[in-house]
Formats: C-alpha cells, sequence, structure tokens
C-alpha cells in the first residue's frame, strides 16, 4: 500500500508497526514520524482509520475480559517470531503442559 509518492518513513514500515502505533507503544520520536507520514499519505491514513475502529470494535465488545499476563507474552513473543522472519515451530514451544 502506497500513494506512489517518495516519504521520509516508508508506508511499509508505517504498516508493519501500525499496532505499535495504536496502542501507544512506539517512542514519541517514532509516533511524531507516523503522524506525518500519515498526514501526507491518505492509504496508509485510511489504514489506520480502519485499524483504529476495528479495535474501538473489539474493545466495545470484548473489552470487559481481562486478558492474562502470560497470554499476553506469549502472544507477544508469537508476533515477535513472526516479524524477525523465523518460521514457527511445528508444535507450539510456548504452551504449558496441561495445552499440549
Amino acid at each position: 500500500m502506497s500513494c506512489g509518492e517518495p516519504h521520509e518513513t516508508d508506508c511499509s514500515e508505517v504498516l508493519k508497526h501500525l499496532y505499535e502505533f495504536l496502542d501507544r507503544e512506539m517512542p514519541d520520536i517514532d509516533r511524531t514520524k507516523f503522524e506525518h507520514h500519515f498526514e501526507e499519505c491518505s492509504p496508509c491514513l485510511e489504514k489506520y482509520g480502519l485499524e483504529q475502529a476495528v479495535k474501538k470494535l473489539v474493545k466495545r465488545c470484548c473489552g470487559h475480559d481481562e486478558v492474562p499476563t502470560d497470554l499476553r507474552a506469549k502472544v507477544m513473543g508469537r508476533i515477535e517470531l513472526i516479524r524477525s522472519g523465523q518460521t514457527l515451530p511445528e508444535h507450539d514451544v510456548t504452551a504449558t503442559p496441561q495445552e499440549s
């Protein structure tokens, strides 16, 4: 996704870290770069708006449930493996013995 114009921060970089931006899990300097990118790139702004709407909908429908800390850590670990390009093991190495 791109508007075809060159940007200081590449569209692929913005989209790769969109949820970190939405969840406010990135340094302020990076947030500022992303905000600037959204000002000049309407396709990325549209994607941001869509993901923001989905996030609000999920929160409204499911926001009352507490997410266990260990589950969040497992999910974040999986996301990092995928982002780094590593292949996921065939069996779930993050599963506890009760889950296997």
